[in-house]
């Protein structure tokens, strides 16, 4: 069953979905401000989070950027405010989807069909074990002698998009524009620095990368 938090300050508009939600199969998890929204996200691990970006204590942006440090949970934006630049902000922040309202039910359902589609195709992201690391996609593990290596959610973000395509040349803007946003899309020298910390992390020898190989000026590829 697909878990989803709901974070509203409205008590009225939280039950009514809280209702539907359940209604239509899910199990809901409610949040009426930010904090109380970040301690239930820990704690109950939900597949989606439907988030209002105007509560009481902490701005709804804030607590997408908070949730981003630790976690890719699909979020959904469930907000009154129709301004393109705060659409820009959210989904610069980390949010993954932007309704608006007043909103219609079925709409929201449909996005949260969409939204439970991704989590599902993710819960089978791919085993890559090379001869001095095993990555586990899904499981975002990674084990190297013996032993487990920590990557930050950036970190994952990359890995992602370049164990998707093994053997193909990701270009520098696309992983830019994917992990950092349209905002960071000219910032290569982000993605060298985190490039060179994957390196430090998986390679043998990380100055003569074998897995994670850069094409000069163009991008990088993963060769398994």
């Amino acid at each position: 069953m697909t878990r989803v938090l709901v974070v509203d300050d409205e008590p009225q508009l939280l039950r009514a979905l809280e209702i539907n939600l359940r209604a239509y199969g899910y199990q809901c998890v409610t949040a009426v401000d930010g904090e109380t929204a970040l301690a239930a996200a820990s704690e109950h691990h939900p597949d989606i989070v439907v988030l209002d970006l105007g509560l009481p204590d902490i701005d709804g942006v804030e607590v997408i950027r908070r949730i981003r440090g630790w976690s890719q949970v699909h979020i959904i934006v469930l907000s009154a405010r129709h301004g393109s630049q705060d659409k820009v902000d959210a989904l610069d922040a980390g949010a993954d989807d932007y309704v608006t309202k007043p909103f219609g039910l079925d709409e929201l359902l449909a996005r949260l069909r969409a939204a439970a589609r991704r989590v599902a195709v993710e819960a089978e992201a791919p085993v890559v074990t090379t001869p001095h690391f095993t990555l586990d996609a899904g499981a975002r593990r990674v084990v190297r002698d013996g032993k487990d290596v920590r990557l930050t959610p950036t970190e994952w973000k990359i890995i992602d998009r370049l164990i998707a395509h093994p053997g193909r040349l990701v270009s520098q803007q696309q992983l830019l524009l994917d992990v950092w946003g349209p905002a960071y899309a000219k910032d290569v020298q982000y993605l060298r620095v985190y490039m060179a910390q994957l390196r430090k992390k998986l390679e043998p020898d990380p100055g003569a990368p074998r897995y994670l190989v850069t094409e000069s000026g163009m991008g990088y590829r993963f060769e398994p």
